[in-house]
């Protein structure tokens, strides 16, 4: 649901839908949504600022690095997650009241 939201807002078509909005606001805290929109609102500024001004924000070396690190094996990807939902805590705290 929070994908859906950021591809709403980045797509500035989250006021055209209250579906969206209406399905968003099931799974999220008032407080969230705006967290949400917030960091969407930010990651957009920054792409849009740094392509505007044309500056990179990584050597294409570095880019062909990420390009073939992301072909992963789902065999260990399935068992990396079965370790993670295997080690996840039954009771898990809420936030610090500070």
């Amino acid at each position: 649901m929070a994908i859906l939201w950021a591809e709403h807002t980045t797509l500035n078509t989250a006021k055209e839908d209250n579906g969206v909005f209406e399905k968003v606001r099931e799974e999220f805290s008032e407080e969230e949504i705006i967290e949400l929109t917030l960091m969407s609102g930010f990651f957009n500024l920054f792409n849009r600022f740094m392509d505007s001004l044309q500056i990179p924000l990584e050597s294409q070396g570095e880019v062909d690095k990420i390009k073939r690190s992301v072909q992963l094996d789902p065999i260990k990807v399935h068992n990396y997650l079965k370790t993670v939902v295997e080690a996840w805590p039954s009771d898990i705290p809420g936030p610090n009241s500070d």
